[in-house]
């Protein structure tokens, strides 16, 4: 029997058993990867995103977008010089360093969908 403490990851008071773990708690879930996905490109406003991602609800959005927001890897602007209220959504750098994964977990979505997807248009 191996008597050997393990190493473990902290990151604040949170403990992670592995590299792996660290990142999927940044960016797990079923939207955040979809949400940083469509920020690579520069930022975008809350109605925006929503057109890109119309399949979820706004109640999701808006949570995902304040954990990603807390965890450091999305900046939410306000800009209030003038009506309307304009909230705009964009990369740290820390999300920035994401951009290659993000592009690799794209391609191999693209892969799979040249296999097993059909297309179908939404109305």
């Amino acid at each position: 029997m191996d008597t050997r403490a393990k190493e473990v990851y902290k990151i604040q008071d949170k403990f992670y058993p592995c590299s792996t773990s660290i990142t999927m708690d940044f960016i797990g879930g079923k939207w955040k990867t979809v949400i940083l996905f469509y920020l690579k490109d520069g930022c975008k406003r809350y109605n925006e995103l929503r057109k890109e991602m119309p399949m979820v609800t706004e109640r999701t959005l808006s949570l995902q977008l304040k954990q990603l927001e807390d965890d450091g890897v999305i900046r939410r602007e306000v800009h209030t010089l003038k009506p309307p209220l304009k909230v705009e959504y964009s990369l740290t750098d820390f999300g920035k360093s994401l951009i290659p994964l993000l592009e690799m977990i794209a391609q191999w979505g693209r892969d799979v969908a040249k296999d097993k997807a059909e297309v179908v248009t939404m109305p």
